[in-house]
Parts: C-alpha cells; sequence; structure tokens
C-alpha cells in the first residue's frame, strides 16, 4: 500500500534462559508438552483437549482406540499441521517477485501495466474525461487487490519480503495455511480500503505493507497467547508506526488498517474457545471482511 514502508522484522525472546524446543533446539520456547512435558515450538505443538502436545505424543496416542479425526495433529489455532510450514509463505514472496520482475520488464517496453494496477481512488474530479485513467471509484475495484502484491523500488520490496519471511513463517506455523492465508489478504486489504477511505483520490498507493503490518500485529497476539515477552516486539512496532509517521511519501493508512485488521483477526484464531473455534475464527474474518467491505462502498458513494 505504501509507496516507502519501513523495515519490517520479527522476532521473540524470553526473559532468561527459556528452554529450547525439542525438536528444534535453535527455537526458545514456553510451551510444554501436557504428555511427556517436552518443551515445543509453535512448528511442534499439537493442539489437544488440554493444553498442547508434541508430535511424537500424537502419534503414539494414535495407536491408543482414539478416532483419526481426534488425533489428528492441530496447529494452536486449530488448523492442520503440515510438513512444509512456510509453504504459503514461500508462495506469496514468489507471486510478489514475479509481479515485480513482470511490472519492471513491462514498464521498460513502455507498458502503463503500474499505473493500471495501483491502488487510484478516482483519477479526475469531479468525473473522468472519455478515455482516461479511471479509479476505484469508476468500478476498477481490483486496484485495492492488485496494489497489495506491487512494489515499484528494489528497496521497497526487499523490506517488505524481508518482513514477510521472518513474520510469516511463525504465524504460519501457528495458524495453520488457511489461517495464515485468511490474516494476510484481509490484513492487505483492510489497509487498501483505509487509504481508500482517507487518502487524496487521486494518490496513487501500492506495496505489501498492509499486509505485513497485518502479520506483525499477529505476531504481537500469538507471543501474548504463548506468554513470551512481548517488549522485543513492541519496540518493533513502536519503531514501524514511528518510522510511518515520519518519513516521507508513506501511506500510513495502509500501515494502520492492516495492523488493526491482524491484531483484530489473530485475537479471534488464537482466542477463540476450542468447542466452536472454527465458527469463531470464521465469524471474526467475516466481521473484518465486512467491516472493510462497508468502508469501501461508503467511500465509493462519497466520491460518485
Amino acid at each position: 500500500m505504501d509507496q516507502q514502508p519501513p523495515a519490517d522484522r520479527g522476532g521473540s525472546a524470553s526473559e532468561g534462559p527459556a528452554p529450547t524446543c525439542y525438536r528444534h533446539p535453535d527455537r526458545e520456547t514456553g510451551i510444554s508438552c501436557t504428555r511427556c512435558g517436552r518443551p515445543i515450538c509453535p512448528a511442534c505443538m499439537v493442539s489437544a483437549s488440554v493444553g498442547f502436545q508434541c508430535p511424537d505424543c500424537v502419534r503414539q496416542g494414535s495407536g491408543t482406540g482414539h478416532s483419526p479425526a481426534a488425533s489428528r495433529p492441530r496447529t494452536l489455532a486449530g488448523g492442520s499441521v503440515a510438513a512444509d510450514p512456510r509453504l504459503v509463505t514461500k508462495i506469496l514472496l514468489g507471486i510478489n517477485l514475479a509481479v515485480f520482475v513482470a511490472v519492471a520488464a513491462a514498464s521498460s517496453a513502455g507498458s502503463p501495466v503500474l499505473g493500471d494496477l495501483i491502488l487510484l481512488g478516482r483519477a479526475w474530479d469531479p468525473v473522468p474525461p472519455p478515455g482516461s485513467v479511471e479509479g476505484v471509484a469508476e468500478g476498477q475495484w481490483y486496484r485495492l487487490v492488485t496494489s497489495m502484491f506491487l512494489h515499484q523500488e528494489v528497496w521497497h520490496i526487499g523490506f517488505n519480503m524481508l518482513g514477510l519471511w521472518w513474520l510469516g513463517g511463525p504465524l504460519e506455523a501457528a495458524l495453520g495455511r488457511a489461517r495464515y492465508l485468511a490474516l494476510y489478504l484481509l490484513s492487505g486489504l483492510a489497509g487498501s480500503a483505509l487509504t481508500y477511505l482517507i487518502a487524496a483520490p487521486n494518490q496513487g498507493s501500492l506495496g505489501a505493507s498492509g499486509a505485513i503490518f497485518g502479520l506483525l500485529g499477529a505476531t504481537a497476539v500469538l507471543m501474548r497467547r504463548m506468554n513470551y515477552d512481548m517488549r522485543p516486539v513492541l519496540v518493533l512496532l513502536a519503531l514501524n508506526l514511528l518510522f510511518t509517521f515520519t518519513w516521507g511519501g508513506i501511506a500510513w493508512e495502509a500501515h494502520v488498517g492492516g495492523l488493526v485488521a491482524g491484531v483484530v483477526i489473530a485475537v479471534g484464531m488464537v482466542h477463540a474457545p476450542r468447542e466452536r473455534r472454527t465458527a469463531v475464527q470464521a465469524g471474526t474474518c467475516a466481521l473484518v471482511l465486512l467491516a472493510t467491505a462497508g468502508i469501501i462502498v461508503a467511500r465509493t458513494m462519497a466520491l460518485t
């Protein structure tokens, strides 16, 4: 969404000599298996009827008469445990890089594809002349989504993709692929919607930072849920917000919109009651989507 995003970095730390995951010795964790007591990281924890279990205990329990559905490994948020916990993150990163290369090649050839895809509320006021560039208000809704995957400078996409890699992997492991993808897309869309609502109609905006800020907000919620030391992520968040509001050329609306959406979605994901977890998670995502759609419709009505 923003044209000049700050560097996004992710991480977590614990006070004192925290235990490390028995399967990943390089990862500190404050969660232990409820059956064997071994420390487990978000990528290894499997949701159980009480607390979390390690993959070994889940496999051992699958032969004790439990049904396959009851013993199937689940993430912290109830998603399926995947062999590659970064698959969606890799795909999103690949899409962003592919679009960047394609747009750069098209621009070098003289094609106006970049201007046709950026977030633009309305290029002309009050009514665009026939044949001129039009925006979201004229019915080009796709700009709210395509702008999420556009970057113009190398450093811009570099910062955003580093943020996606650092923050996305742990979140994908903890939430599961479908929930993580919903978090990313809805956060980016919310950032586009707030930019459309507040920014000047003819102000172009592009970048994945709305989605990245959503991941940052979700990381804070996840760390709080796991009782990790919150200071590193709070400092990271404060620095990013400082850059957002002090550097020129940044669409702060995209950052704030993505951050708020990411926090709300993550709260619904990781704090949903186990007995109705899917319904609460789906309802939270639907609520964010509905609010986003309401903002878009209201702004369009105001411009037309």
